[in-house]
Parts: structure tokens; C-alpha cells; sequence
């Protein structure tokens, strides 16, 4: 049983994010919802026209007006040669292109760099139909989204508000959870005392002393037993009580994970990485001219720039140690690369994490269990596991080895947000040096102390977080904190005279086109404020 879902309903206005683990059943969801896949039992009815976004389908048009490819620097004609961000650009834009009351998208920002990211989330900003997205990347779905679907054990949970407010929603849960299961417990223990206190007292009732004569004796033993009784029936009574209790399951708690790493195994260099004269090529494209960079020790460096230029290249050159790339003699590198090719895929789970790890296997089933390989599911052999699983394997892998810097290359791909999670916070926590690649701006923000990029052929190193460096790109940029508020004043206003409208429409106004506005200018107002945050 993948789901069962009693009764859903999705209306026009709304702009759900689909949240849950790695194949609990977001995608077989969304093909319902889309009538793309029929359901063994019951029926999906929609009105009006939809459009789908999938990773592992083509657009449902394979051509777009000169416009929309302008628009979004594509090709007018879709091609199986594009890369992985352009295929994704011209699904987003034929799907715009259609005029459709709904969009439901499966993943949209995978392959994308920021700039793609920014562009998806600008346009589904001004969209103004129903919006149904599966993402991992937490920025957008606090965006864009006004509801929140959990799909946990095929069952379905609807959240109002965007991301954050369904995370401090489960947080409330979790601790109201915890404080019903000591309730619990403490009533339990009260409960079973009095039972106890009260047989005692039971046993403890006096029989007649042998002295007394026969009639008196009678009375006395008369005046014990219904002492007795009186006290055997409270203990029952007590007892009853107890088995109607309304069990309360203990929360799982969830253990921080700590990577330590011995003394002896530290860098002690002051630069662990460094390049000069950095020149690279392919097919006559070049890549880096005369490029240089240095990383210190104990950064964590967030390397970013637009699909193609050199990312990938410049950790495959650190890793090879190319004569124009110096790295500290005693730096042992864990690379994580997209290509998953550390796992052995006729073992297991744990005999992977286990065969190189300097941690006991205890540690190493507290990291699989925080990415859901619970119990026996650690023996499962790796042929067998989805992308997703993979993925928290390698890494599990990686985190446990003998490694002093660890280089990654696109982690947050395939990840479900729950495991995302983890991974970050096991990053925050890494006392080491760390280079990686990524597109999800919260992940890069909860984790980057340092932003690397590639522009022009060179690249650039900037010493603070992706907060810090996000401000000074908009400030050089000309699209300063000022004129943001004010676009979202003049929004601001707008919405006040369309509610107006809504309210007390005139006879020329369509209430229905009003409302629609609405929601846009809402959704946009809320994009800017998230701006500010940043």
C-alpha cells in the first residue's frame, strides 16, 4: 500500500509544497492528482486544463513562441542534447506557455543553477493558478507555498502556512507528544503505586484474635471482611483504570551526530588548497584563464557559479592534484561525486559504512537511522536501493572514514528534506575543512563560511557567509534593501484595492480574475520579504 487517501480536494488558489522521505510516494501522488496514472480504487475529477513538470519526462510540447525562449535563454525547439538545466528552463517555460489553471511540478530545481532557481521561483511567483510542487529546497517552498502536504505512511496531512511554519508546526507537535507521553507514564507509575499500597493493605487486615469469644469474634470477622472487600474492589477499580488508559507512544528522539576526528589525524597547515595560473579547455571552450584560489584551513567553502562553468572540473583537478593545484601533504580527501561510485553494490548498507569506518558500528546505526535505514534495513544489499538511498549511503560512507577534508559535489541531489537535514547538521557540526557544490540556498547558508565562485574564466573568493555575500551581490547589483521595500509597498497598496474590489465588486469587474490577482500579489509580497531575510 503506497497511499490510501480518504477524501482530498485542491482548489484553484492554492500553492501546496508536497513534503515526505525518499519514496514514501510524492511522484505517485502527483500522477494521480494529474490523472497521469489512474488509482486501483476511487477516482480523481479535475477541472479545467493542468500542466506537469517531470524530471523523468519530456515537456509535454516540444516547441515555444521566440518569447518565451528569449525569456528564458533556451532554444525555441527541445532537444534530448540540452543540458539537465536547459531541459528543465524549457519544461518550466512550455508549461507557462499553456495558460493552465493548474501546474503540478515534480522536483523543478533539480540540475538548475541559482540563476535557473531564482528564474522558476519569479514565475511561479507571478502564476496565478493552482501550484503543486514537489521540492527539496526548502527556500522555495517558503516562497511559494501556502500549504504544506506531509505524506507520511500513505497517509495524507495538510499544513497551513509555507515550510518554516509546517517546521515550527512539527516542533509544537513533537514537544506536545513528548509532554502527553510523561503525562502518561507519570499516571501509569501513580496509578501502579496505589494498586500496590492498596493489595498491601488488603493483606494486612487483622484476623480475629484468639481470645475473643464466638459471637464477638463473628463481628469482628464480619467488620474485616468488609474492610477487605472494600479494599480489593478499589484495587480493582484502580486496576481498571489503569487498562483504559489511553496509551501514549514514546516521540523518537533524534541524537545530534558528531564527527570526531583525533588529533593526530588534523591539518595543521594554514592553506590546505591552493591554485595559481589556473588554465583549462575543452573542445576549444575554455574554462579557467589564468585563474587562482586558496582555501584556508578549516573553511567550509561553498563553491557556486551557472550550470557549465567548471565546477565539477576544478574538484576533479583538487582531487588529481594537478601541477597548478597544491594541497597539504597530509590532507586525506573524502570526495562525494554524483557518480555514486564508492558503494559495493553486491553488500550491504552497513558492511559498506562499516569497511573503511574509524567509528564503532553503534555510531555508524545512529547516522543510518537519522537517514531512515532503521533495523534490518541496514542489511538491505545496495543494487536493490532508489537514488535517494544511495545517496545517504555514500554518504554515510564518506562522514565515517578517515577523511580530513571532504570535497562534495552536488550532496543535496535526491535527497529527501529529512535526510537534507541531517547531512546539514552532521556538516555544522564538522570541525574540519569542507569544499562542496551546491544550488540550495539554505543548505549553502546553514553550512558555508566561505563562498567560492567562478565568473569569466576566473574565480573569486569571498569571506563570510552566503547571507553576507547575497547582500553585497544585490548591493552591486543596484536592487538595494530600499527598493525592494519599495516594490513591496506599491504590491502592498495594489492588494489593498483588489481586496476592495473583491469586497464590493462593481458591475465591469471579474471577481474571479480579482481573486487570482490576489493571491499573486500575495505570493509575491511574501518572495520580497524572504529577500530581505536573506
Amino acid at each position: 500500500m503506497i497511499l490510501d487517501i480518504k477524501k482530498l480536494s485542491l482548489y484553484s488558489e492554492d500553492r501546496i509544497g508536497i513534503v515526505g522521505i525518499n519514496g514514501v510516494g510524492k511522484t505517485t501522488l502527483l500522477n494521480l492528482l494529474s490523472q497521469k496514472l489512474a488509482p486501483d480504487e476511487g477516482w480523481v475529477k479535475a477541472y479545467g486544463q493542468s500542466s506537469t513538470i517531470s524530471q523523468l519526462e519530456p515537456p509535454e510540447h516540444d516547441l515555444i513562441s521566440q518569447e518565451m525562449a528569449s525569456k528564458f535563454n533556451i532554444p525555441m525547439t527541445y532537444s534530448e542534447s540540452m543540458s539537465g538545466g536547459e531541459k528543465t528552463r524549457f519544461k518550466l517555460a512550455a508549461c507557462l506557455s499553456q495558460n493552465s489553471t493548474m501546474i503540478f511540478a515534480d522536483e523543478p530545481t533539480s540540475n538548475m543553477d541559482l540563476e535557473g532557481i531564482e528564474l522558476i521561483e519569479h514565475y511561479f511567483a507571478k502564476y496565478s493558478g493552482g501550484l503543486f510542487l514537489i521540492s527539496h529546497d526548502r527556500t522555495l517552498l517558503d516562497s511559494l507555498c501556502t500549504k504544506i502536504l506531509e505524506l507520511e505512511d500513505g497517509r495524507l496531512k495538510i499544513y497551513p502556512g509555507n515550510y518554516s511554519s509546517y517546521s515550527e508546526q512539527k516542533a509544537r507537535e513533537r514537544e506536545r507528544a513528548q509532554f502527553e507521553y510523561g503525562q502518561y507514564v507519570s499516571e501509569k507509575k501513580r496509578l501502579e503505586r496505589v494498586v500496590i499500597e492498596t493489595g498491601e493493605k488488603s493483606k494486612s487486615v487483622r484476623k480475629t484474635p484468639r481470645r475473643m469469644g464466638n459471637s464477638e469474634a463473628r463481628l469482628h470477622k464480619m467488620g474485616n471482611q468488609k474492610a477487605k472487600a472494600n479494599l480489593d474492589r478499589a484495587k480493582k477499580s484502580v486496576e481498571t483504570r489503569i487498562e483504559q488508559l489511553e496509551v501514549k507512544e514514546k516521540p523518537q528522539q533524534t541524537a545530534k551526530i558528531k564527527l570526531d576526528i583525533a588529533d593526530a589525524q588534523k591539518l595543521h597547515s594554514k592553506v590546505i588548497i591552493e591554485g595559481k595560473g589556473l588554465n583549462k579547455a575543452f573542445a576549444g571552450k575554455v574554462i579557467f584563464q589564468n585563474a587562482e584560489f586558496r582555501i584556508e584551513n578549516e573553511a567550509k567553502v561553498a563553491l557556486m557559479g551557472p550550470n557549465g562553468c567548471g565546477k565539477s572540473t576544478l574538484l576533479k583537478m583538487i582531487i588529481n592534484r594537478e601541477d597548478s593545484i597544491r594541497v597539504a601533504p597530509s590532507a586525506r580527501i573524502g570526495y562525494f561525486s554524483q557518480d555514486l561510485s564508492i558503494l559495493d553494490e553486491e553488500t550491504s548498507i552497513l558492511a559498506n559504512v562499516m569497511e573503511e569506518s574509524i567509528h564503532e558500528e553503534s555510531f555508524v546505526r545512529q547516522l543510518l537511522a537519522r537517514l531512515l535505514f532503521k533495523g534490518d534495513a541496514v542489511y538491505k544489499k545496495v543494487n536493490v536501493l532508489s537514488g535517494g538511498e544511495r545517496v545517504k549511503a555514500s554518504f554515510a560512507k564518506i562522514l565515517c572514514q578517515d577523511f580530513n577534508l571532504l570535497i562534495l559535489d552536488e550532496p543535496t541531489n535526491y535527497l529527501d528534506i529529512n535526510s537534507l537535514e541531517v547531512i546539514e547538521d552532521a556538516l555544522q557540526n564538522y570541525e574540519r575543512s569542507l569544499l562542496f557544490v551546491s544550488h540550495d540556498r539554505r543548505f549553502i547558508t546553514s553550512v558555508a563560511n566561505q563562498i567560492m565562485t567562478i565568473e569569466n574564466h576566473r574565480i573569486k573568493m569571498f569571506k563570510g557567509g552566503y547571507e553576507d555575500y547575497w547582500a553585497q551581490q544585490n548591493k552591486e547589483g543596484g536592487k538595494v534593501k530600499e527598493e525592494i521595500e519599495k516594490e513591496i509597498l506599491i504590491l502592498q497598496n495594489r492588494l489593498s484595492e483588489v481586496i476592495g474590489r473583491i469586497s464590493m465588486p462593481a458591475q465591469k469587474d471579474n471577481v474571479e480574475e480579482l481573486d487570482k490577482e490576489y493571491y499573486a500579489i500575495l505570493t509575491e509580497v511574501k518572495r520580497l520579504k524572504g529577500m530581505l531575510k536573506l
